[in-house]
């Protein structure tokens, strides 16, 4: 089911194509191997989304056909790009959106942090105040930002990349917010490079990405090329 509740905050995820999805992995996994992992930590967090019931609702943004048949089996409505112009631009385009249909914020997430919980959305939604307000969830290594909620959706100017989380503490204090800071290690690890996929490997969890990578051969693909001398 869709859910239309205005008052409470809306997840937002911009989702790329699926053909482009994870490059930086390109190292150690084909061009199929990518696409699948990413359709699998698409689903986990879509999963999780869908099961969190304090949200007003999930909104994709996205171009990818078979992303919108993704977002459509867990009840995510997809507003369509008309062009891919990268993860900052989806994102204002979400939150423009967001606000104009008069929500009360969102909470932006990544489409590549499986681990994430329901409690994990819980635990922004709990810390984040009355807007305005921004709060902050940073990756693992303190350099991204893996969730940002903010009140009202397009409070924050927000632009994405490896080291958005001190910039993005600095333009909500700009905008004299204090911004709150949560640290949950569901929210941290993003799976963007090698190492990351090896720090997701290596605590055994249920997803649908580390099913993936155990049945498809991958998982031990990976530690037998990192048993290797160098």
């Amino acid at each position: 089911m869709i859910r239309t509740d205005r008052a409470s905050l809306w997840a937002l995820l911009p989702v790329k194509n699926l053909t482009d999805a994870k490059q930086r992995l390109t190292a150690v996994l084909n061009a199929a191997e990518r696409r699948a992992l990413f359709t699998a930590m698409l689903e986990d967090v879509l999963s999780t989304l869908a099961a969190c019931e304090r949200l007003g609702g999930i909104m994709l943004v996205a171009r990818d056909p078979q992303v919108r048949e993704i977002a459509a089996h867990y009840g995510a409505r997809v507003l369509i790009e008309p062009e891919n112009r990268g993860h900052t631009a989806a994102s204002r385009l979400g939150a423009v959106t967001l606000a104009r249909e008069g929500a009360a914020g969102m909470i932006q997430v990544p489409a590549d942090i499986p681990l994430v919980t329901a409690a994990d959305i819980d635990a922004v939604l709990d810390a984040h105040g009355e807007a305005p307000a921004v709060t902050i969830a940073p990756s693992r290594d303190q350099l991204g930002s893996n969730a940002v909620a903010c009140s009202p959706p397009d409070l924050l100017p927000l632009r994405f990349g490896d080291d958005s989380f001190f910039p993005h503490l600095e333009r909500a204090r700009g905008l004299g917010i204090e911004p709150r800071i949560v640290e949950r290690p569901g929210l941290g690890l993003d799976v963007d490079t090698p190492a990351d996929l090896v720090a997701f490997l290596a605590t055994p969890s249920a997803t649908r990405a580390y099913v993936y990578l155990q049945e498809s051969g991958i998982a031990a693909r990976l530690a037998v090329a990192l048993a290797q001398p160098r």
